[in-house]
């Protein structure tokens, strides 16, 4: 099923990388290059998803995701971290500012689309009727 994800990349490599793979599952991808268009495109597009890198021009990660699950709008979207950012408390302090998830970089391409995918929730399961 095509599920709409929002990612919050300011590389424009790794952008393509995860797009492509994405794309290629039948999914839609939607983009932000810094955090605070990721915050505006999260409450516009209201994706299933949000994959969110740590180090971003405007404001970090841990800010757009505290944003994000403090906006009720956006509140139920799940936000995972994917990022180089691997330094010991990171995964923690993503956890604690409203994340579900963490992918460290380089990403595997041969298991990132179906470990992303994991972290989707299924139909029905966030603002069903």
């Amino acid at each position: 099923m095509k599920r709409r994800i929002l990612l919050v990349e300011d590389n424009e490599h790794n952008r393509y990388l995860i797009t492509y793979l994405l794309e290629h599952r039948g999914h839609e991808v939607v983009h932000a290059a810094d955090g605070p268009q990721g915050v505006r495109l999260a409450g516009q597009a209201r994706p299933d998803l949000i994959l969110l890198d740590i180090q971003l021009p405007g404001m970090d990660g841990y800010a757009v995701a505290r944003a994000l699950k403090g906006d009720p709008t956006t509140a139920s979207i799940p936000v995972v971290a994917v990022t180089s950012y691997a330094m010991c408390g990171d995964q923690e302090r993503i956890m604690a500012a409203g994340g579900c998830g963490y992918i460290e970089k380089p990403i595997d391409p041969e298991t990132f689309a179906s470990t992303v995918e994991s972290f989707i929730p299924e139909p029905g399961g966030r603002d069903a009727p």
